[in-house]
């Protein structure tokens, strides 16, 4: 059974941080790419970041460049998500989700074929 479990959204202050977790059993993180989405109220899923492969070479997309960082914990097949200077337009529900760790583009959604169900993150004074 495939399963991928977000967690540690919550409430945080503008100009917070945030750490996000996600597992994914049963899977080896070495042979996949894992990334990040969110999903606002009434916009589309958007990609934040990916990490891939053995090598954890690590992309971001603009929102997030130089206030998230995606690591990995190969042992826990976790993947973690750090957001730092968090502003109210990173309110959203976000998603871990996986991929084949080739071809495409990292944030091309309909390549990536497990998800999960989301965790809420909420930027708000």
């Amino acid at each position: 059974q495939v399963l991928l479990v977000e967690s540690g959204g919550a409430l945080v202050q503008p100009g917070g941080s945030l750490n996000l977790s996600c597992v994914a059993d049963p899977f080896d993180l070495d042979h996949w790419a894992i990334g990040w989405f969110r999903q606002a109220p009434g916009k589309e899923r958007e990609g934040v970041a990916c990490i891939v492969g053995k090598d954890g070479r690590t992309y971001y997309t603009g929102s997030a460049k130089g206030r998230f960082t995606i690591s990995k914990d190969n042992a826990k097949s976790a993947v973690y998500l750090e957001m730092t200077g968090l502003k109210s337009e990173d309110t959203a529900v976000y998603s871990c989700a996986l991929r084949r760790p080739f071809g495409g583009t990292w944030f091309q959604i309909d390549e990536y074929m497990y998800w999960g169900q989301g965790t809420q993150v909420t930027v708000s004074s």
